[in-house]
C-alpha cells in the first residue's frame, strides 16, 4: 500500500471519528460538563498522552523562526477551533454542526490559493461542489433538529468560526509537518493549548462531579480525548505529509454521512432514498476532490 493510499485512509478514519463525535460529545453537554470545561479536559488529556509518547521518540530542536507559527497553530487549531465547535454544539445540534463545517474545503481552497499559490482545478471545483450539494441535501431535506438546542443561530455562527479557524490551522501547519515529527508538534501544540484554555475552562472543569460519573459518561469522555483529539490530530498530520490542505478539507464531506449512519445504528433515525442519493453525491465529491493532480 503506497503512502498516498495510507494518507487517504488516515483522513477517512479521522473523518469517521469526527462524524461519530458530533453525537457523543453533544450527549455530554451541558449536563455532564460545560463546553469550555470539556475543551480543557481534551487538551489536558491529549497533552499528557503526547508527552508520554514523546519519550519514545528522539527529541528535536525547534528553529527560533518556527515558534511563532507553532503558537499560531495552537491558537487556531487547539483553542479557537475547539472552543467554537464545542460551544456551538452545546447551543445547536449535531446535524447542524456536521453540515456547517462543510464550509472548510471552500475556505481551504481560497486560503490555499492565496497563501500557498495552489491552483484550483476544474475537477477539484466540481468535486467540492458535488460534495457540498450532497451534504446540504442530506441535512436540509432529510434530518430533524433536536430539542436540546437552546440557541441554534448562535451555535451555527460558532460553527462557522470553527471552520475558519480549522482552515487557517491546516494552512499554517503544513510547513511544520514536513519539517518536524508529528509527536513533537502535537506535544507542543497541546501544551500551549492547555495554557490558553486553562483560564477559560477551569471554572466549568471544576464543577464536574468527577468521582460520581457513570460508566457511560466516562467512556464517552475518554473517546473524545483519545479518539477525537489524539488519534484524529495524528491521522490528519500524517495525511498532510502526503496531501494538500484542500484535499484534507474535502474529507469534511464524509462527516454528515457518517453522523447519519451512526444515528441509524443507535436507532435514532431511519435510512431513506434521499440519504442514499446524498451519500452517493458526497462520495463522488470526495473522489473527484482527491484525485491525483499537480496541486497535491
Amino acid at each position: 500500500m503506497n503512502t498516498r493510499v495510507l494518507a487517504l485512509l488516515a483522513a477517512t478514519v479521522a473523518s469517521a471519528i469526527y462524524g461519530v463525535n458530533h453525537t457523543i460529545a453533544k450527549g455530554l453537554m451541558p449536563d455532564i460538563i460545560g463546553a469550555y470545561g470539556f475543551i480543557l479536559l481534551r487538551v489536558s488529556g491529549a497533552t499528557l498522552i503526547f508527552w508520554l509518547i514523546s519519550f519514545f521518540y528522539p527529541s528535536e530542536r525547534i528553529d527560533k523562526k518556527d515558534w511563532l507559527r507553532i503558537i499560531g497553530c495552537s491558537i487556531t487549531g487547539m483553542a479557537i477551533n475547539m472552543l467554537a465547535f464545542f460551544k456551538g454544539l452545546s447551543l445547536s445540534t449535531p446535524i447542524n454542526s456536521s453540515v456547517v463545517i462543510t464550509l472548510v474545503p471552500v475556505l481551504l481552497l481560497l486560503l490555499s490559493a492565496f497563501f500557498l499559490k495552489e491552483r484550483i482545478t476544474k475537477m477539484k471545483s466540481v468535486g467540492i461542489g458535488l460534495g457540498l450539494i450532497g451534504a446540504l441535501v442530506l441535512i436540509l431535506f432529510g434530518a430533524k433538529t433536536q430539542a436540546n438546542a437552546p440557541n441554534i443561530p448562535v451555535g451555527n455562527l460558532l460553527f462557522i468560526v470553527n471552520a475558519m479557524a480549522y482552515s487557517v490551522y491546516l494552512i499554517m501547519v503544513k510547513p511544520l509537518v514536513i519539517k518536524y515529527n508529528s509527536i513533537t508538534l502535537m506535544k507542543l501544540f497541546f501544551l500551549f493549548a492547555v495554557l490558553i484554555n486553562l483560564p477559560i475552562g477551569l471554572s466549568e472543569f471544576t464543577q464536574v462531579d468527577w468521582f460520581h460519573l457513570s460508566f457511560d459518561s466516562v467512556w464517552k469522555l475518554a473517546f473524545v480525548v483519545v479518539a477525537t483529539t489524539v488519534l484524529t490530530y495524528l491521522f490528519n498530520i500524517y495525511a498532510l505529509k502526503q496531501l494538500s490542505p484542500s484535499t484534507i478539507g474535502a474529507f469534511i464531506y464524509l462527516q454528515p454521512l457518517i453522523a447519519a449512519v451512526f444515528a441509524i445504528f443507535v436507532g435514532a433515525d431511519q435510512l431513506t432514498t434521499l440519504r442514499v442519493g446524498a451519500a452517493l453525491l458526497i462520495f463522488t465529491g470526495v473522489f473527484l476532490s482527491t484525485r491525483q493532480n499537480k496541486t497535491v
